[in-house]
């Protein structure tokens, strides 16, 4: 009786899981028929309307290049958000001390010193 158990358990859990499989690769296959019907769709609508079918891409380039800039586009837009905060509350702060933050960080631009090199022995 034992053995019968596990057989039936072991099979059980074999049907179950090539099931779950079947029923995963049928949904992936759905998805793939639907964005080839929506693609499909989009390009009789060009051809008919006499507009060049494009192709969908990516908006953003991947790469170094393409996040360098992103990121440089959101740090200045950062830094022009902190500077028109705070130029009218630090904007006299900031140009009695000679910093050249334009106005970021301006309550600590004081605070900061250079730092002195020095002989390595």
């Amino acid at each position: 009786m034992n053995n019968f158990a596990h057989t039936a358990i072991k099979w059980g859990a074999r049907i179950f899981l090539l099931l779950a499989a079947a029923v995963f690769v049928l949904s992936l296959l759905v998805v793939a028929g639907m964005l080839a019907l929506v693609w499909g769709a989009r390009a009789l609508w060009a051809k008919l309307t006499g507009r060049p079918v494009t192709p969908w891409v990516m908006p953003m380039r991947f790469g170094a290049g393409g996040a360098f800039h992103q990121a440089n586009r959101w740090a200045s837009a950062m830094g022009a958000a902190a500077g028109s905060a705070s130029a009218t509350a630090a904007g006299s702060e900031a140009a009695a001390s000679g910093s050249k933050r334009s106005g970021v960080l301006a309550s600590v631009a004081g605070d900061v010193t250079d730092v002195q090199a020095r002989e390595v022995k």
